[in-house]
C-alpha cells in the first residue's frame, strides 16, 4: 500500500490563478518525485490602484512516498 504525503504551499502569479498554480507544481517538482494531484485550498487576489496586480493560491500537494 502507498503512503501519500501532503504538503501546503504559497505561489502566485501575475498572469492567473492557472499560472500561479501551474507555478506551485513545477517549483514543487524540482525537489519532489512522484507529485499526485494538487488541492486549491483558497485563492486570493492582490489589488493595486484599483487593479489585480497578482493572484495568490494556497495549494496543497500530495506525492507517494518511496518505500
Amino acid at each position: 500500500m502507498p503512503i501519500v504525503k501532503v504538503i501546503e504551499v504559497i505561489s502566485s502569479s501575475e498572469t492567473s490563478i492557472e499560472d500561479a498554480v501551474q507555478s506551485a507544481v513545477k517549483e514543487v517538482s524540482k525537489t519532489i518525485r512522484n507529485v499526485d494531484s494538487v488541492y486549491v485550498k483558497d485563492i486570493k487576489a492582490h489589488v493595486k490602484n484599483g487593479e489585480i496586480s497578482t493572484w495568490g493560491v494556497i495549494c496543497q500537494i500530495s506525492f507517494r512516498v518511496d518505500a
